[in-house]
């Protein structure tokens, strides 16, 4: 069981930066990613939808024997993780609490902003978890949609990328935020041009990294960390593997070998 795979969800490519982060830090882990590319993106969509679609990606890694389950995709954490917690055996963690956590503990004037999917954002579900760990933290979310096109198109560094940054994120400067989230997988690409605009004295909130953190707690708690081992790791799709392959390069900083779409030789 120990040396059995980690499953990473996402509803595309965005959950690839939470599998380089678990690589770094876990390397003798061997992972199963799986990307519902045919449906991306989740943050447009209904709860009931987000649900249904989370719940596919659950029965794909028990039949594959996953001995954990990383839901990387925000607006499923958001949306879906509360109800399949409550109805599987298997340890399951998102990715809002490991990054709200970092957000608490790192907020000195108590301004924490948040930027994430429609979903992720409506849900409040950042919010509620900041809250709830700093009850007199004031929140500033702010919905965030054509961030996501703009790193899946590549571009993450160019003029018009700077000018949407502006648009979005005036306000949250204006209000002397501390700490800002960023609340959806994707974003990390995005650090450069954030951290240029909302400067130094801001803190960046990776999720990736915090939720790789919290994966490594609770496979120790769980007395599941793997062995000193060869890791493997292999990659399923719903739909445009080679797409998913050219972009997936950008998020991991190395090509990606075993793409497979679910369904098909």
């Amino acid at each position: 069981m120990k040396n059995n795979p980690i499953g990473i969800f996402d509803s595309g490519l965005g959950g690839l930066t939470v599998a380089g982060a678990v690589r770094k830090r876990l390397p003798y882990e061997s992972i199963i990613y799986y990307g519902d590319t045919a449906r991306v993106p989740y943050g447009s969509k209904s709860r009931e939808t987000v649900v249904r679609f989370t719940w596919e990606a659950v029965q794909f890694f028990l039949d594959h024997n996953a001995k954990c389950i990383v839901v990387a995709c925000n607006t499923a954490s958001a949306l879906a993780l509360p109800e399949i917690r409550e109805k599987i055996d298997l340890p399951i963690i998102g990715v809002i609490k490991p990054g709200a956590s970092a957000a608490a503990k790192n907020t000195k004037n108590n301004k924490v902003g948040v930027i994430g999917t429609t979903a992720t954002i409506n849900s409040e579900a950042y919010t509620e978890a900041i809250r709830k760990l700093k009850p007199e933290s004031i929140i500033y979310a702010q919905p965030c949609p054509l961030f996501v096109p703009l790193v899946e198109e590549g571009w993450t560094n160019q003029e018009i990328t700077k000018l949407i940054i502006k648009e979005y994120l005036n306000p949250l400067r204006a209000a002397g935020i501390d700490t800002l989230v960023l609340g959806c997988t994707h974003y990390p690409l995005l650090v450069d041009p954030l951290r240029d605009f909302m400067g130094d004295g801001v803190t960046l909130v990776d999720s990736a990294s915090t939720c790789a953190g919290e994966l490594e707690t609770l496979l120790k708690e769980s007395n599941l960390l793997a062995s000193e081992q060869e890791s493997e790791e292999s990659f399923f799709v719903t739909d445009m593997a080679t797409r998913f392959s050219e972009l997936g390069a950008r998020f991991l900083g190395r090509q990606l070998q075993a793409i497979k779409v679910v369904g098909k030789e």
